[in-house]
């Protein structure tokens, strides 16, 4: 099980201890898309949808998302989360949107997996609203792309 800190000496699942690592300013970004039908894309951008408005809407899931991921996935860490912005843009060459979300914190750890949750999150929002007039839409690319402080220091990826 080497090199994956999840896991104990005999293999067990358990919660990272990080109560040695020090305070420092954490960043992470992570982006993704749904992929849909032209005209799906098109009533989205009009705000035609009538659930309402789908950005907006996938904006707040994604910042839910993100506060909620120590609830989401069992070996994390709850972080005092200091900012979360979750930007949707309609892209037309995908067609579809794309969803970059980042999130910052001062703790012992980082907050790549809230980055990941906030982008999921708002990704599944967005299927959910139009998936009545789009049954074919995908979801994809979801990945960190800026992870900062701590001991490994700043990894960007695009």
């Amino acid at each position: 099980m080497s090199g994956l800190t999840h896991f104990d000496a005999q293999g067990q699942a358990h919660m990272v201890d990080v109560s040695e690592k020090a305070v420092t300013s954490r960043i992470a970004t992570a982006k993704g898309w749904v992929r849909m039908a032209p005209a799906t894309m098109e009533m989205i951008a009009e705000g035609g949808a009538k659930k309402g408005d789908v950005l907006g809407i996938a904006r707040l899931a994604g910042i839910m998302g993100c506060k909620k991921t120590p609830e989401l996935i069992p070996l994390c860490h709850p972080l005092p989360i200091t900012k979360v912005s979750v930007d949707l843009e309609v892209d037309t060459d995908l067609p579809g949107v794309q969803i970059t979300a980042t999130v910052k914190t001062t703790g012992q750890t980082g907050v790549e997996m809230e980055a990941l949750t906030a982008v999921s999150t708002a990704a599944l929002t967005v299927y959910d609203m139009v998936k009545a007039v789009d049954k074919y839409m995908e979801i994809g690319g979801i990945r960190v792309t800026l992870k900062d402080g701590g001991k490994s220091g700043r990894i960007e990826a695009e």
